[in-house]
């Protein structure tokens, strides 16, 4: 699923530089992260990396938009395809 900002959300702007996809922006009244891009930072992290640096916790799983590691990580794949990600990629559906 990807990740969603909650309207806890206090706009430090913590989150936006860690997206490895560029997933992350400001909106209207809160950051939010299109969920396109949204990969769980499958590829590149064992955990979201704007949760891991989120404050005030806002940086949750999305329940309306639940995916599998190997659709995160294709869209991974799609979105870097100069990135050589490997069998062994870190995930957190990895992580132990």
């Amino acid at each position: 699923m990807a990740t969603m900002i909650t309207e806890e959300c206090i706009n430090c702007g913590a989150c936006e530089p860690e997206c490895p996809n560029g997933a992350i922006s400001q909106g209207e009244d809160i950051f939010v992260i299109d969920p396109k891009l949204c990969t769980e930072c499958v590829g590149f992290h064992d955990e979201e990396a704007c949760a891991a640096v989120c404050p005030v916790d806002c940086c949750v799983p999305d329940p309306n938009n639940v995916e599998t590691e190997d659709n995160l990580i294709a869209r991974a794949k799609q979105i870097h395809p100069d990135t050589d990600f490997g069998g062994d990629y870190p995930s957190r559906f990895r992580r132990k």
